[in-house]
């Protein structure tokens, strides 16, 4: 009985048997990483989105990250940092080059620079990864909302 208002209006569920994103999984190629972020950032788009041998689209991307200085002491020391990133992506039709859609995701995460250089440093490093964690399951997110528009044709 509960289902049966979501029937109604139209609902499928992305992954269900009818639903736009149920083939989107080891169908999509990832392009290589060439640095750490990158590295983070395809790692955890192939947890989601599976490997694939013969992919039917391609997805590329662009990364940009930026640190911004948020605690300063009276002797002017920067006591913590955000992260900011922002990747541009673009899924394209392997077989036609056609651009089936693309976007912009953006968010942040911080970390303390008040301990040790090691400390700090690995703070840093370990932000830079939930930071990529983050984007890629914004794009993840982002394709299966748009499977509907792209995935079936």
């Amino acid at each position: 009985m509960a289902a049966l208002p979501l029937a109604a209006c139209g609902f499928t569920p992305a992954y269900g048997p009818a639903g736009p994103a149920r083939g989107m999984t080891g169908q999509i190629g990832i392009a290589d990483p060439s640095d750490r972020d990158s590295f983070d950032l395809v790692g955890r788009l192939q947890e989601r989105l599976g490997r694939s041998r013969n992919p039917r689209w391609q997805l590329g991307y662009s990364i940009s990250v930026s640190r911004v200085g948020l605690g300063i002491t009276s002797s002017n020391a920067i006591t913590r940092y955000n992260v900011v990133g922002i990747v541009t992506y673009r899924l394209t039709e392997v077989a036609t080059g056609r651009t089936a859609t693309k976007g912009k995701v953006k968010n942040f995460t911080s970390y303390s620079a008040s301990g040790t250089v090691i400390s700090t440093a690995a703070s840093e490093q370990d932000a830079h990864e939930r930071l990529m964690r983050i984007l890629a399951d914004q794009i993840v997110t982002d394709l299966i909302a748009t499977s509907a528009a792209w995935a079936g044709t």
